[in-house]
């Protein structure tokens, strides 16, 4: 089975073969992100597809609040290059969970920990997390966590 890293290398080498400037520039930038995630701290180190998941959906969530601060200061050329990033990086990042499907994991959790009011928000986001890993956004998650627990 390929890893992640070893998927963007070849889409990157299509990419460039078929001359494809964004898709080959956003791959080479994903790339190069994991590569500085691996070599940061006292040690290198090979990251895993999980981690490479998080740098991922870090670099989609940086595309997307540049597109907003561009599209904001009247930018809108910029604002699609930035969008449009974004949608390639985030077709490398798993299945997003539908509403319901969110629903229904806070559920669980906050069940299983037998929490109850805002305060607990913490024990329920520490047994939520590793079960969402990539597939919601931090916000997103929280809010619903939030409305659950009130």
């Amino acid at each position: 089975m390929t890893t992640l890293k070893d998927l963007l290398r070849t889409d990157l080498t299509a990419a460039m073969k078929s001359r494809d400037e964004l898709r080959s520039a956003t791959l080479r930038m994903a790339l190069t992100a994991i590569t500085n995630e691996e070599v940061a701290g006292s040690v290198a180190r090979a990251l895993s597809d999980a981690e490479i998941v998080t740098v991922l959906t870090r670099e989609v969530k940086k595309r997307r609040e540049a597109a907003e601060a561009f599209a904001g200061a009247g930018r809108a050329e910029q604002a699609e290059r930035e969008r449009a990033e974004g949608e390639v990086l985030t077709g490398y990042l798993p299945q997003q969970l539908t509403d319901e499907e969110l629903s229904a994991l806070v559920a669980e959790a906050v069940t299983e920990t037998g929490a109850a009011g805002p305060k607990a928000m913490g024990q329920v986001m520490k047994v939520l997390t590793p079960r969402i890993a990539g597939r919601a956004e931090g916000g997103r998650v929280a809010a619903a966590v939030r409305s659950a627990l009130s």
